[in-house]
């Protein structure tokens, strides 16, 4: 007599289109109850042929193309390019064109981990602390627009620096600036990792080893969380960023350990606005005078570019971590090549990990917990037994906020 086997897991499949994931991905999990037992992660649900569409521009138009892969990284990606033009050519960036990249940069930095902070707030019911964050991260925004005229895609971006400089004259907007987030950061901090609710639904969640980050090649503030002392700022020094002081920021700064979970990634992040702001400090005290640009006839650079034969890597620590742009050129108006890497790719296989064994519950703040670069919309679709039903937007959030009411009970 043969006992036949009762399966008692079922597929969830969540995506490609999903509010916690900014651009279409599918996840297909295995679940037992509430708790997953697997995952599956796939890609290539959204192909804008943004390489190709470069093939057929000349370099100083790929500036602004480069700036549409990501409104968040509007600046690091434009610059990255740059670096990749700029090695290819042989071109020598004026010094404080550097000094102006790293204030640019930390400042994009800045906004995009605190709207972060307020993603993550949000995923686990935390509206008034998204409110909060979202209305610090318009001071950087509104700093953004001070200095470059634009509030997203910024314009600020220059093969061989930057096309706008920062006269004495805008220093004291940006150290007020700075001091108003100097003023909030133990607000926000104790707000983040005080709470109880907060590590009740961070602590121990979304687990990623320091041998899982480092095998699997997890990069940014996902890989330090874990304890990885990973940082293209440091490792391969670019811009003005060897002049700096400044460190790799690991949570065991304040815990005295590390956990890898989605709290570490918190604590990093945090951390990390304060390292920016301090950046800044440090570039406006040091940033020597002269020339933004190498070339400042656009004619003429161009004329110059057409006769390069060869290739470049820019490699930039974006706030999700590495971002690189690769470029070949031929000897022509448009290059023969184009690739870009962005950081959530890298960061993509580190989910699995993360998920398998967590519930339910915490899909939203673990995905959410790397900062993908992935756009969103809002329906989840769970097939068991052949049957199909859907759990939209609302439900699956609501799934999350009643975990954190539990916890509260």
């Amino acid at each position: 007599m043969t006992t036949a086997k009762t399966k008692t897991t079922y597929q969830l499949p969540i995506g490609p289109i999903h509010p916690a994931l900014k651009e279409p991905v599918l996840f297909e999990f295995e679940i037992e109850g509430e708790k997953i037992i697997d995952v599956a992660v796939r890609l290539g649900h959204v192909h804008r042929g943004i390489e190709w569409a470069a093939t057929q521009r000349n370099p100083l138009q790929i500036l602004y193309l480069a700036e549409r892969i990501c409104g968040i990284c509007s600046y690091c990606h434009p610059m990255a390019f740059a670096l990749a033009v700029e090695r290819a050519a042989k071109i020598q960036v004026p010094e404080r064109a550097q000094y102006l990249r790293i204030i640019h940069g930390e400042l994009e930095r800045i906004c995009s981990h605190i709207l972060w902070a307020g993603v993550a707030a949000h995923e686990i019911g935390f509206d008034s602390v998204l409110f909060l964050t979202w209305e610090m991260r318009e001071k950087g925004l509104d700093l953004t627009e001070y200095l470059t005229g634009n509030r997203v895609t910024k314009g600020i971006t220059m093969i061989g620096g930057v096309r706008r400089d920062i006269t004495s004259d805008m220093i004291p907007a940006i150290r007020k600036t700075l001091e108003y987030y100097k003023k909030n950061f133990e607000k926000l901090s104790h707000i983040f990792l005080d709470d109880k609710t907060f590590k009740l639904r961070c602590q121990d969640v979304g687990v990623l080893t320091k041998e899982e980050a480092v095998k699997l090649n997890a990069v940014g503030p996902t890989t330090r969380a874990s304890g990885v002392k990973k940082d293209v700022r440091l490792d391969q020094g670019y811009f003005a960023y060897t002049d700096l002081d400044f460190d790799y920021i690991t949570p065991d700064i304040v815990t005295g350990e590390i956990n890898g979970d989605v709290y570490d990634r918190i604590i990093v992040r945090l951390l990390e606005v304060k390292q920016s702001v301090e950046l800044i400090e440090q570039c406006l005290d040091r940033m020597p005078a002269g020339d933004i640009v190498a070339e400042s006839k656009l004619v003429k650079l161009l004329a110059n570019l057409k006769k390069v034969n060869s290739e470049g890597l820019g490699r930039m620590e974006a706030p999700r971590g590495e971002v690189f742009h690769y470029v070949k050129m031929r000897e022509n108006e448009s290059p023969y090549c184009w690739k870009v890497r962005a950081p959530t790719y890298a960061n993509i296989l580190p989910w699995i990990p993360m998920l398998k064994g967590s519930q339910i519950a915490d899909i939203p703040i673990i995905a959410a917990s790397t900062d993908p670069c992935m756009s969103c919309t809002n329906r989840v679709a769970i097939v068991h037994q052949k049957k199909q039903y859907e759990l939209d937007k609302q439900q699956l959030h609501n799934m999350s906020v009643e975990k954190t009411r539990r916890f509260m009970t």
